[in-house]
């Protein structure tokens, strides 16, 4: 059986403001519903272990994957009891996935443990893939070879013009499409919330929250 390993931030506010945040919920229900469907095994991580901040305003009990998540008690158990990053041994998976949130924004980018296991999952022939602001994951990472995992790479990400639209640009600590351009991705922008999704070979990277789903699809024609 194909395991995945999916990260969610530990960060539960948005930098000085205050304002509560954390990582999106559909952002990791949707590719995990892909997942689970195509019979793919799941740990869930995060920076710090046990249980992540969930951003308030992604809890929408009206979405359909989200609720039937939330009523699951192995992703209750998961969600709840996260590895620590540290812990998580790259051997033991075949990807890895990093969901989004305005939350990853402070706590992804310098990740040592994020650097380390996703050079060693791609490099092992893995698929590494994110969504919205989980290519955040991605910036610094470097492969063995001294290079940006990035650099080259065709890819997406939450764009400068989504984070205008959500009146984020001066509260995030960097723009993150500027950044993965400035270390070497050709970064394709869609129009803003749009279905947007980038394949480079085993990397995986979707736009927006409507992303997700497809972002668990590609992944999984990947793996199979």
């Amino acid at each position: 059986m194909k395991k995945i390993l999916c990260i969610v931030t530990s960060n539960n506010v948005k930098g000085a403001t205050g304002i509560p945040t954390g990582f999106w919920l559909s952002e990791l229900t949707h590719p995990l519903a892909k997942f689970v469907a195509a019979g793919i095994s799941y740990d869930i991580a995060s920076i710090k272990g046990g249980k992540p901040p969930i951003d308030g305003d992604s809890l929408d009990f009206n979405d359909a994957v989200n609720k039937k998540f939330l009523d699951d008690v192995d992703f209750q158990s998961k969600l709840a009891n996260t590895i620590k990053l540290d812990d998580a041994k790259a051997e033991n998976y075949d990807a890895i996935f990093f969901a989004g949130g305005h939350g990853v924004m402070w706590d992804f980018a310098d990740s040592a443990a994020i650097q380390k296991i996703t050079r060693e999952i791609y490099e092992r022939g893995g698929i590494v893939s994110a969504v919205c602001h989980g290519p955040a994951a991605l910036v610094n990472v470097k492969l063995s070879d001294g290079t940006y995992l990035v650099d080259g790479k065709t890819m997406t990400s939450f764009t400068n013009g989504e984070e205008a639209a959500v009146q984020a640009t001066d509260i995030v600590p960097f723009l993150l499409e500027t950044t993965l351009k400035a270390h070497g991705a050709n970064h394709i922008a869609a129009a803003n919330w749009s279905n947007h999704v980038e394949v480079d070979g085993r990397l995986v990277t979707g736009q927006n929250p409507a992303s997700a789903a497809s972002v668990g699809n590609a992944v999984i024609k990947l793996l199979s």
